[in-house]
């Protein structure tokens, strides 16, 4: 099968996820009823309020926010990074339960491209290589789960996977600081640019700020930074 590029699409979000939030942090501060309390955040613009709430460190209140992403043309590898993010909700394709007998799809690492032609065909021709093994495995196993969940031991990290997951806003605020940076892996710095890119279209006063730390502070990588600062956050703030 062809290399794999890289889709996210927003399925599904909560509904006006900022003026939940608002709602939210309001109950904090009010003794009025529920109704009485909607009603007032519905009859007024909440981006000042919820501006306030986010710079003052009240993040628990986005907690009541929650975004799920569709995500395919990504590795094995990036899933072995991106599950570290215990505070999120994943549903993988399974190795076990789905025979890739018919040929497995891959990523090719930019770095390998940059190589030129001859570096993407050696690496191709060892994608299927691989495929024969896992094939030949599978014939050897025989038929039914079994059989895919172990010849699947000679898969690659490049082989492609799709993933649904699902964070809160708080939790994304966080995952955007650490995989946004340059410093990140890049197959998992694309995914969260373009995770960013989508809820800043229906959340961007709780996103307004969101990107990698030195977006609204120093660059915690010491002397390990990448020294593009001040270029990073024109990017991420015109995103």
């Amino acid at each position: 099968m062809p290399e794999k590029q890289l889709q996210v699409e927003l399925l599904a979000y909560t509904p006006d996820p900022e003026k939940t939030c608002a709602l939210a942090a309001r109950t904090c501060y009010s003794g009025l009823e529920y109704d009485e309390l909607k009603a007032q955040v519905d009859e007024k613009d909440q981006a000042a309020f919820l501006r306030r709430i986010v710079a003052s460190g009240h993040l628990s209140v986005l907690e009541h926010a929650s975004f799920t992403f569709g995500v395919s043309g990504v590795s094995r590898a990036l899933l072995a990074q991106i599950t570290r993010h215990r505070i999120a909700s994943f549903s993988v394709q399974s190795q076990r339960y789905v025979s890739l007998a018919e040929g497995f799809g891959y990523i090719i690492p930019p770095r390998i491209k940059a190589l030129g032609e001859d570096a993407v065909e050696e690496f191709e021709s060892q994608m299927a290589q691989m495929q024969a093994w896992y094939q030949g495995w599978q014939d050897k196993l025989g038929n039914g789960e079994g059989s895919n969940e172990d010849a699947r031991f000679v898969l690659p990290n490049a082989c492609e996977t799709h993933i649904t997951l699902t964070m809160n806003a708080r939790e994304l605020l966080h995952f955007f600081s650490l995989r946004c940076c340059n410093r990140a892996q890049w197959e998992i710095r694309a995914l969260a640019k373009e995770m960013l890119r989508q809820c800043k279209l229906v959340a961007p006063v709780i996103f307004e700020y969101a990107g990698p730390a030195c977006i609204s502070g120093p660059c915690p990588e010491g002397a390990k930074s990448c020294g593009d600062m001040t270029n990073v956050r024109e990017m991420y703030r015109s995103l």
